[in-house]
């Protein structure tokens, strides 16, 4: 009896142990690291906080890139995509951030994830619009695939124009951010993966506007209903609510900086490994949002070369139909 009781101390204190180790506040790490003292206190599980192996990745990669000299922006960028973007009655999760250490600023924003995609009849891999169970970097898989990144160029484009008022319409225009990822995420720039507004132009109809600088080669421009999905999720871009995106886009055009987003394929199999093992993330040493993962029951990753034959298969089972014309406008 006496024995079966030490043995079990001891693995509880084992397992205590573990989660000290991988505890995101660990002091000790945190000290070692020489993260100032002001950023230390954003380091927490709460919302409009940041856990700490995102903020040592995110700033290691910042330092190794501005070492390089690849990146001079004073701030860099970071995502977890392991906590809500939904936290009901209205109010998004705050899991995007920006750090400018010189200055001593430390931002917290929304931003979507990867909604996914469920292929009827072939494999589903969508995400809800709270959490996110599946990852990936698979062409046209709409997948947010985590790993090391650094912005691009920036392009903006005309979408049409809304309404409004009664008699008043604007020109929408819609700024993107390239993103170039590094690893599994070296297909970013295949994939058209970055950062915009969460905002797009829905319903859309031609109207005719002679002499219009945007109109198409026939006179026509296109008019639709102004949207905003900043609580949804997105193709595998980051999404931002329009607020944001007017302060983080100027920011980042002609200063390229770092983007890390969390977690990689290795988290991802670290925490399902823990999960079928019956341990926690932290008794594993891995990190995973503890709301989340109570939610989808454990993380899963789609390599491209899994999922990319999966969804050509479906592509040439379910050819899509030929695009129709947009409908001209029925004026009010």
């Amino acid at each position: 009896m006496r024995l079966t009781s030490l043995l079990a101390t001891a693995v509880t204190l084992f397992g205590a142990l573990a989660i000290a180790l991988s505890a995101p506040s660990s002091a000790a790490a945190q000290s070692s690291s020489g993260v100032p003292a002001w950023l230390q206190a954003h380091i927490g599980p709460d919302d409009g906080q940041i856990a700490w192996p995102v903020l040592q990745r995110a700033r290691a990669l910042y330092l190794q890139k501005r070492a390089e000299g690849e990146v001079r922006n004073p701030c860099y960028l970071a995502m977890d995509a392991t906590r809500p973007g939904d936290l009901g009655g209205g109010v998004l999760g705050r899991r995007f951030y920006v750090i400018c250490e010189g200055n001593g600023v430390f931002r917290a924003i929304s931003a979507g994830h990867g909604g996914g995609r469920d292929l009827k009849g072939a494999v589903n891999f969508a995400n809800g619009r709270r959490c996110a169970k599946n990852f990936g970097n698979a062409q046209d898989s709409e997948l947010t695939a985590g790993g090391a990144y650094v912005t691009a160029d920036t392009k903006t484009s005309f979408k049409g124009y809304y309404r409004v008022s009664a008699t008043r319409e604007a020109a929408f225009f819609r700024s993107f951010v390239q993103f170039d990822g590094e690893g599994e995420a070296a297909n970013a720039r295949q994939r058209v993966i970055g950062g915009h507004a969460a905002r797009l132009l829905a319903g859309l109809c031609l109207r005719k506007a002679p002499g219009n600088p945007y109109a198409d080669r026939d006179g026509y421009v296109p008019v639709g209903k102004l949207r905003d999905y900043a609580g949804g999720r997105s193709n595998g871009c980051t999404s931002w609510s329009p607020a944001d995106a007017q302060q983080m886009i100027p920011m980042l055009q002609g200063n390229p900086t770092t983007l890390y987003i969390y977690p990689e394929s290795r988290d991802i199999r670290a925490v399902a490994q823990a999960v079928a093992g019956g341990r926690s993330p932290a008794q594993a040493g891995s990190y995973w949002n503890a709301s989340c993962l109570k939610e989808i029951g454990a993380p899963r990753f789609w390599p491209r070369q899994t999922l990319e034959p999966i969804i050509a298969q479906y592509k040439q089972d379910h050819p899509a139909p030929p695009p129709r014309p947009l409908p001209i406008c029925k004026d009010p």
